[in-house]
């Protein structure tokens, strides 16, 4: 649920509405017999949120009816949810199933892997074939996590902190950035 709410919004609000979201709402079952009016309110700061309500509704119920109140393990399962695809898939696997079957690729991940020279594709799906091909399985997940921090902290969209980038010698968006360094 708190995957589907990160789109296009902060993870500080996602952690601050979840917050009450989990404590009001402990099941599938909760979720999927919530009144959608309410289920709109409970998650209205996050932006867009009658289709992420639509989507955390219409997900929980399919996890009630189709998957036996247990969120799916598998790419092709979760994607057949409500408000989930490739990326969405990835975090579930990855963090709740500890299952690499793909790596997330979000806008800090797409930004970074651009920047450094790793893709130039714009497509996060064709961004994250790109990745799998030189990114050893079993640091797919991690790799993710370090690439959104790196993005967060250092990397950033508008402008990047180059001058305290510790990868900043073969980075070759780092003269692009800081012409002098």
């Amino acid at each position: 649920m708190a995957t589907i709410l990160s789109a296009q919004c902060t993870d500080k609000r996602v952690n601050l509405v979840t917050k009450t979201l989990f404590n009001k709402y402990k099941t599938a079952h909760d979720y999927a017999t919530a009144p959608l009016a309410e289920l709109e309110q409970d998650v209205r700061s996050t932006g867009f949120y009658r289709n992420k309500a639509k989507a955390i509704q219409g997900a929980a119920r399919m996890i009630v009816e189709t998957f036996d109140g247990r969120v799916p393990s598998t790419m092709d399962e979760l994607i057949q949810l409500p408000g989930v695809a490739r990326k969405t898939a990835n975090v579930v696997l990855g963090n709740a199933f500890g299952k690499a079957e793909g790596i997330v690729v979000d806008t800090h991940v797409s930004r970074i892997s651009q920047r450094l020279g790793l893709t130039q594709k714009k497509d996060p799906i064709k961004i994250e074939q790109d990745l799998m091909q030189f990114i050893p399985k079993d640091r797919w997940t991690t790799f993710a996590h370090q690439m959104i921090q790196f993005g967060r902290e250092i990397c950033k969209a508008p402008k990047p902190k180059c001058p305290d980038c510790p990868i900043r010698s073969f980075c070759p968006s780092a003269k692009v950035f800081y012409p002098d360094l």
